[in-house]
């Protein structure tokens, strides 16, 4: 496909997801309708529809038009400083000219350095005050990040070697990568990311595709030998993988979709980890020396990597969100035995979901104090992550 048509099918992905389909569901209904497309058209595609949800407002604003894929696209050629009319050229597969009406749009377009803050910042207006709360000084900076693409991070497995080494076995398959100053088993790919599912190193266990700032969050932890530890809220799984790799004790996964769990066991193995799983009625209250709660969260932390999120989220869901989250602390704080430890844990920049439900809860259960937190940003080359360690009496 020519760079042209790359942007064609964009516009055509970037309506669909504009009408309500969700970005994996429209990309791979494209994919399957257009299997001339190959592996390098597919990325590059992909990588065009994402950059421009990342940059919805700013885009749209510079293309002078109505929200649509054709805007969207307009805005980013012009904020990569290429001449639109050469690829709206209606050309073989081309985009479609111009019209005389998103010509003259284009024309009467603020410059980027014109637009208001937020829209330059691709930022929602509502959220704006939140996060300026949350995220003080560093507000434009960390949003101005959220607006290109995140790094790739990979978590070199303990268990199976140190970092150096498991740096040297990506780099016989070609894949570049550099220690990150972040977490101790942190490794930041610097070339040939495509290469990492179907590498060695990833199907042997040697590695796990896992951001800077959980890995951080879970080497804070106080794991000790022969801990009996729940994570609670599993999904997939990732940080009881990244707790057994660093130390031994009895892992037990935990959540209220157990299929979400489901290539656990396989990752387990490949990883060299025991993990037993267990569903709600086989857990016990007050057994465990750590509980790790990583909830459902607004995701505003991982914009870069899901930015539809940015634009779906919207108060209700939030609000949502923040009572479901404070009903899981509640619960799992209950599976924590006296003496023990709960580690509260978001993707979320927001203080609503990160040190406002950590205040509530210890306001509102007596017998538990706060040990340390912390909000990781982009300006840790990391997402954003919260993380909150809590003892009980």
């Amino acid at each position: 496909m020519t760079p042209a048509a790359r942007i064609g099918a964009a516009i055509e992905i970037l309506d669909r997801i504009l009408g309500g389909a969700a970005a994996e569901q429209a990309l791979t209904g494209w994919a399957r309708a257009n299997r001339f497309a190959g592996s390098g058209d597919r990325a590059a595609i992909r990588d065009q529809v994402f950059d421009a949800l990342r940059c919805r407002r700013s885009f749209v604003a510079l293309s002078g038009g109505a929200e649509s894929g054709r805007a969207l696209m307009i805005g980013a050629l012009r904020a990569e400083g290429r001449p639109v009319g050469e690829v709206f050229s209606g050309d073989g597969y081309a985009p479609a000219p111009l019209s005389a009406e998103e010509a003259a749009n284009l024309a009467s377009a603020p410059s980027y350095e014109a637009l208001a803050e937020l829209v330059a910042l691709d930022c929602p207006d509502w959220l704006a005050p939140a996060l300026r709360d949350a995220l003080g000084e560093d507000f434009a900076q960390v949003m101005q990040a959220m607006r290109h693409r995140a790094p790739v991070i990979l978590r070199a497995n303990a268990a199976r070697g140190s970092r150096a080494e498991i740096r040297e076995a990506l780099a016989r398959e070609g894949i570049e990568s550099i220690p990150h100053p972040l977490a101790n088993h942190a490794l930041k790919v610097t070339g040939n990311a495509q290469k990492i599912r179907n590498s060695g190193a990833y199907s042997d266990g040697l590695v796990e595709l896992q951001d800077a700032a959980p890995q951080a969050a879970v080497e804070a932890l106080p794991l000790k030998p022969g801990m009996r530890v729940l994570d609670f809220c599993a999904g997939g799984g990732g940080k009881s993988l990244a707790m057994a790799a660093r130390n031994r004790g009895h892992y037990v996964a935990h959540d209220a979709a157990p299929s979400r769990m489901r290539d656990l066991p396989l990752r387990a193995r490949r990883a060299g980890a025991r993990i037993e799983i267990r569903d709600s009625a086989q857990l016990a209250t007050g057994a465990f020396d750590l509980v790790l709660i990583d909830v459902p969260c607004s995701g505003s932390g991982t914009w870069r990597r899901a930015p539809e999120a940015k634009w779906t989220l919207g108060p209700d869901r939030l609000a949502e969100l923040v009572g479901l989250q404070a009903r899981i602390f509640d619960t799992a704080a209950r599976h924590v035995a006296p003496g023990g430890s709960l580690a509260y844990m978001t993707c979320s920049l927001l203080g609503a979901e990160n040190r406002a439900q950590v205040a509530a809860f210890l306001a509102r259960t007596p017998g538990w104090r706060l040990v340390t937190n912390r909000l990781y940003s982009p300006l840790d080359d990391s997402d954003g992550f919260f993380g909150a360690l809590l003892m009980r009496d």
